[in-house]
Order: structure tokens, then sequence, then C-alpha cells
């Protein structure tokens, strides 16, 4: 095939109109792979990604690619956050919980090709637990890609350059790039390890930039870009700015991060940052994250060069996408509500009676459940140190004590409304 692209992580090159192409090694390279192309199957190993060939002294590599038996311009992913999976009593909870509730939803997204990335902290630094992780993946039955995450790497053997070491062992590159329908997908490191036990910073080093600067010179203006890495770039990568700069002239860039344990969506520079709560939600301590958000994951569905999206609660309704509360006051109540996926396009209204009361007020604060589940030094039980977290995406009213009923809906960018109440 013609113009396929494949890297070595330094170079990038297309391969000529008979398949052929020609990579001069750069010396540090591990891999050489394949984007694999639009209209082509996923390469897997028990489904976990394998469009990689490991080097080791071969000077030549072909890669198979296989047609898809049905377009895919119209497709649908998922994304996983932070399993992190520290001892087999974590594994247990998430082969009960979270695996069947992935399975449920890949079911309810129809025939469409689907796939999924783990956007970091596959495990909690127990590396043996990788396997446990695979066997994840196996059940739910659909591709999953991996990116690298801080508590995925390799202390006490040297630098940033020797801390991928098992994680490249177990899933190939730590960045790379492949294509489905319209989109192009780019994996990256952006967890730079500095030494020292468990110390490391937000980074994207030179080599990865210089990589993808190539890469996306095979990328129309116009697709879909969607980057996935572990730590948030608009609130955790030192030089974002980098970063961006090359995205520049990109009008449909999509950011997918973890690594906070809570859920939150950044725009800047015409790029939305998805901030997923966790799988795990606040390391396995309970139904929640720090911010109230539920363990769970991001679906999403490509139509073309248009992405939709929400946020799949373990084990809730799909429609279940705001959590509210009443507390007493003196003379008045107050509600509390957590719109937990909430970007600037929703809108969140009350009604108290069924009276219409217009939008509700924004503010930061903190989710109720939180408060009462870890908020102290000895809760949650077992690992005492996720704490509440202060978020924006909780909305306040005041209202006399004589109302009977209260209810809120949220409509979110695309349309859809939720509903709940008391």
């Amino acid at each position: 095939m013609a113009n396929v692209v494949i890297s070595d992580g330094f170079e990038v090159v297309q391969s000529d109109r008979d398949g052929n192409y020609t990579l001069t090694i750069n010396p540090l390279a591990k891999f050489v792979w394949v984007s694999t192309p639009a209209g082509y199957e996923f390469k897997t190993n028990s489904y976990l990604a394998k469009y990689y060939e490991q080097l080791e002294g071969k000077s030549s590599l072909n890669f198979e690619l296989i047609p898809l038996k049905q377009k895919d311009d119209k497709h649908n992913f998922i994304i996983w956050a932070d399993p992190q999976v520290k001892n087999k009593k974590d594994v247990e909870k998430m082969m009960a919980t979270s695996v069947p509730s992935t399975i449920k939803t890949i079911k309810s997204l129809g025939n469409l090709p689907i796939h999924g990335i783990c956007v970091g902290d596959i495990v909690w630094d127990n590396h043996a637990l990788f396997q446990d992780y695979n066997q994840a993946v196996q059940q739910m039955g659909i591709p999953f890609f991996q990116v690298l995450g801080n508590h995925d790497m390799d202390y006490r053997q040297g630098g940033d350059e020797t801390s991928d070491k098992t994680f490249m062992e177990n899933y190939g590159p730590t960045y790379y790039s492949f294509n489905r329908g319209k989109a192009h997908y780019i994996v990256m490191d952006d967890v730079r390890y500095l030494g020292n036990e468990r110390d490391y910073d937000g980074y994207v080093v030179d080599r990865q930039l210089n990589w993808l600067a190539k890469d996306l010179m095979f990328v129309a203006k116009d697709a879909l870009v969607i980057i996935n890495l572990h730590i948030p770039v608009f609130s955790g990568v030192k030089n974002k700015e980098e970063l961006v700069k090359l995205l520049a002239g990109y009008t449909n860039v999509h950011i997918m991060s973890g690594h906070t344990h809570f859920n939150r969506n950044m725009i800047e520079d015409q790029i939305f940052e998805h901030n997923h709560g966790t799988v795990c939600g606040a390391w396995w301590t309970g139904p929640i994250c720090e911010d109230g958000t539920p363990n769970g994951y991001g679906v999403y569905q490509v139509d073309g060069t248009k992405l939709k999206w929400f946020y799949q609660g373990t084990d809730l309704d799909r429609k279940e996408q705001v959590r509210i509360y009443v507390d007493e006051l003196t003379n008045q109540k107050r509600l509390i509500a957590n719109v937990w996926n909430w970007d600037p396009q929703w809108k969140v209204e009350y009604f108290l009676d069924e009276k219409p009361m217009g939008t509700l007020a924004q503010e930061k604060g903190y989710d109720p459940l939180s408060v009462k589940l870890m908020k102290g030094d000895k809760l949650p039980l077992g690992r005492a140190f996720p704490e509440p977290r202060l978020n924006d995406h909780i909305f306040l009213a005041h209202f006399p004590p004589s109302v009977k009923k209260v209810k809120v809906v949220a409509t979110d960018r695309f349309g859809e409304k939720f509903t709940a109440e008391i």
C-alpha cells in the first residue's frame, strides 16, 4: 500500500506506491511502528494494540494491513483513566464493576467499529498487575491502546530514559499515532521522571515534540485530532505552549487526559481538553472521585470529523449525569447540584414544585457526598489520603422550607437533557 506512515520515534516516512519504505534508524530507537491507516483493522495481541515491532537488529520489517469489513468514518471509542490497581483486592473490584460496566456500554453502542484507550496509571507501582489489567482488556474484547502514567514507570533505575522499560516490554512505544475514519489519534508520554523516587513532572521532551511535528505533516488541517496522554496539558504540563504551538492551524483538536482523579473540561486556544474522572474513583475507596464524579469512563462517538461524548458512571444509568442534594439551613433550604461533565455550553436549570426558576448559580464548591466519605485524616477507611476536591461544576440555589419538590434539568452542549429530583 502507498502512503502509509511508518516511524521509529525519530523519523517519520511514508511508503511508496508499491508499499516499500526506507527508514534510517536512530541509534536510540527501540521500535518501528505503523500508523494504522483509516479503513484497516487494528492489529492486536489478546486485544492489546500491537502496531509495532521491536528492532533487535532487523533490517527489514513488513506490516500486514487487513481491510475492515465496514466503513469507519463513524466509530466509537472509550477512555479509561487510572484503573490504578495496587493489589488483588483492587483487581477484584475492577473486574467485578468496571469491566462488566464497560462491556455493557460497548454492547449499547451497536455494531460500529470501537476501540479503547487507557490514559495511564494502569497500575499503582505494582507492575506485576499489568497482567491483571491485560485480562480486563481481554474480557472487554475491543482493541485497547495504552498510555504511560507516572505509576507505570520504573524507579531507581536511572533517569527518564530508563523509566519506561517495563511499560515498553508490555505495551511497546510510549508515543505513536494511528488513524480511524477522519480522526487522527496521537498517544504521548508527558510524564518526565526526574531520577528520584516518585519525583516527576508534566513535560513533553524535545524528542517527542520533534516526532510530533513530523507526524502532523501527514495530517490534514481539518482532521479530527485526538491527543491522548496522562497528565492534563492545560493544568499540569510545564511546556504546554510548545505542544500547543505545533497544533496551530488545526481547528478540531481534543485532548484526553487522566491523573487528577476528578473530572474537568478545559478549553484553551480552541483546544478542548477532557480531564477524566477515573475508573478507580478515589483509589478504590468508594463510588466517587474526590470531586463527587462517579467512578467511570468517557464514551466518545465519532461521525466524520464531528465528536460527541458523555461520561459513563460505573453501574449507573446512562442518563444519570447530575446529582443533587438539599441542605437544611436557618429558615431556608439550599439546593446543591453536581454536574460533573459540565462545560461552558451546558445549561443548568431548576424547578421548585414544578415552577421554573431559571438557571442555577455556578460556584466553586465541594460535593456533599465526597465530604461525607472523605473529609478528615481517618476517611476513607483503608486509604485515608483522598480528600474532597474543590471544583467548578457545583451549582447552588436557596429556597423556602415550604417547597415540597426540587428538580434540576441539565442540558449538555448536544441538547440532551438530564434530570434529577428530590
